[in-house]
């Protein structure tokens, strides 16, 4: 067991061109190693964080949660990343601030296709009203506040479609599921039916967990594909520029926590 700060901050992302994001602004003190991921303690944005990579997917993101709410004492969960895009008024390098998180893969599947349902229920045993997780209000508020009238930098002509310009900054519904999305139907039923703005393969992983241990959990993504039968082109094409949006918001966001 490691000398737990109750004030500390578990920052998860899944790939090493997320992590490196954070660059120079993380001062390392020290490395930890715990079911074969490491663990980074040091300060960012003058803060107490723990910085871990955690891998794709629900269940890597679910163990790194449970390490930095169990070993270090974590009451707060941050994940920075990209994400494919759903909401046709967004575009590639868009952030999204995910208020509404939601496991799109779990649930009942009729007619092939999967009716999302909350984890832990279904509807033939333990139902549930609920779909998904939500952020606090309190931190809503504190993290709105702390975002307005903020602005990203600009994106390149070529993230952008062939003209620079600022990306948008929203708050949202994320979708997660254990699924890289490289489908245009697929993305539009997941628009369609659960309303995202975006889709990634670990933020409500991170909210369950958190939720069960009664923390915060914040989680900022930004868009390096549109979902589409092209976005596995456009997500190694864009993905080091476009993650860099997610990393620049949190960093503000640490600040207010």
């Amino acid at each position: 067991m490691t000398d737990q700060d109750p004030q500390a901050i578990g920052v998860i992302c899944a790939i090493p061109d997320e992590i490196a994001q954070f660059g120079s602004s993380f001062h390392q003190e020290k490395t930890s190693r715990y079911g074969g991921f490491d663990f980074a303690e040091g300060q960012l944005e003058g803060k107490h964080c723990i910085l871990v990579e955690a891998g794709m997917g629900k269940v890597n993101a679910a163990v790194v949660a449970t390490i930095l709410a169990q070993q270090f004492g974590c009451q707060t969960l941050l994940f920075s990343g990209v994400a494919g895009g759903l909401d046709p008024d967004l575009g590639v390098g868009d952030v999204i601030v995910g208020k509404h998180l939601i496991q799109h893969d779990y649930g009942i599947i009729n007619n092939q296709v999967t009716e999302s349902y909350h984890p832990g229920h279904l509807p033939i045993f333990h139902p549930s009203e609920r779909l998904g997780y939500h952020m606090s209000e309190e931190l809503t508020a504190r993290v709105e506040q702390a975002l307005e009238g903020f602005e990203l930098p600009a994106l390149s002509a070529a993230a952008s479609g062939g003209i620079a310009r600022t990306p948008k900054l929203r708050f949202g519904t994320i979708l997660t599921g254990d699924q890289f999305i490289n489908c245009t139907a697929t993305r539009n039923r997941l628009y369609n039916e659960l309303g995202g703005q975006a889709v990634e393969m670990e933020g409500a992983a991170v909210a369950q967990v958190a939720e069960r241990f009664g923390l915060d959990w914040l989680v900022v993504r930004s868009l390096s594909d549109l979902a589409g039968e092209e976005s596995g082109i456009d997500f190694i094409k864009f993905l080091h520029e476009t993650a860099a949006g997610a990393a620049i918001v949190l960093r503000r966001l640490i600040r207010i926590l």
